[in-house]
């Protein structure tokens, strides 16, 4: 099979699947490993896909440079959000000491969560107001407010962190990519993230189907250093990796 006619079988099968694997193209190409890997390349080189570990995603929006509000992103994959929410919910357990980033998907775990003995600290002040309504004590970091993801930043924050372990932590993120492991777009809740991250115990980044094999200009985590909870796996790369599940309610 010529060069030019394994570009075009291989773009094929990401515009009809989103992602492909290197063992998936040399079953159906009859290639070997190493001319998939210089196909890869050479299409990742031209900008007509983007080549992920162990294989390629579709070229698309794969980076985001900003965050959009708040109110915009709670109605975005919401059926996808609650799934998730509710069995990450249901991970916390009586005495547990919780963080609870910010984000809608963490936001949404409230509704669900059944023990009032749990301790939480927040950094969005939205989290903050409903776990109190609801019973829980809940401490929240203080420092710079953050308008359009409703999160504390800074260096106060930073600060308050020092002082806590957690027995449990939950986090969005903007992108989730197996090379860049998890990213955001500002500097300053990545730090945050990063930070609260290094100082728990149990970590579980809650994202739906549509954060993997995004990239945001700020990294705070790498990709096997907490377990993803997320809703129907369509690109097969991840379905391999052990720390990726997919959530049963």
């Amino acid at each position: 099979m010529l060069t030019e006619e394994r570009f075009v079988r291989i773009i094929g099968m990401l515009e009809q699947h989103g992602s492909v694997t290197v063992q998936q193209l040399m079953k159906v190409l009859d290639a070997s490993e190493s001319t998939i890997r210089r196909d890869l390349n050479a299409l990742d080189k031209e900008g007509r896909l983007v080549k992920v570990h162990g294989g390629a995603v579709l070229k698309g929006k794969a980076y985001s440079a900003k965050d959009d509000d708040v109110e915009a992103r709670k109605e975005l994959h919401r059926e996808e959000k609650i799934r998730i929410a509710k069995y990450a919910a249901s991970l916390i357990e009586p005495d547990d000491f919780v963080y609870l980033d910010a984000g809608t998907t963490t936001e949404l775990m409230i509704d669900y969560i059944q023990s009032k003995t749990v301790t939480f600290v927040t950094n969005a002040v939205a989290h903050a107001k409903r776990l109190s309504e609801i019973g829980c004590k809940v401490y929240i970091l203080g420092g710079e407010f953050k308008a359009s993801t409703e999160a504390v930043v800074g260096e106060e924050a930073m600060e308050a962190l020092e002082k806590y372990y957690f027995t449990k932590g939950f986090w969005g993120t903007n992108g989730v990519s197996v090379s860049k492991g998890f990213s955001t777009p500002d500097v300053k809740e990545a730090i945050i993230k990063k930070k609260s991250m290094e100082h728990c115990m149990e970590r579980y980044i809650l994202c739906d189907e549509s954060k993997f094999s995004q990239l945001s200009c700020v990294s705070f985590a790498s990709f096997e250093s907490a377990i993803i909870l997320t809703t129907d796996i369509r690109q097969e790369i991840y379905r391999d990796y052990k720390n990726v599940v997919e959530v049963e309610i």
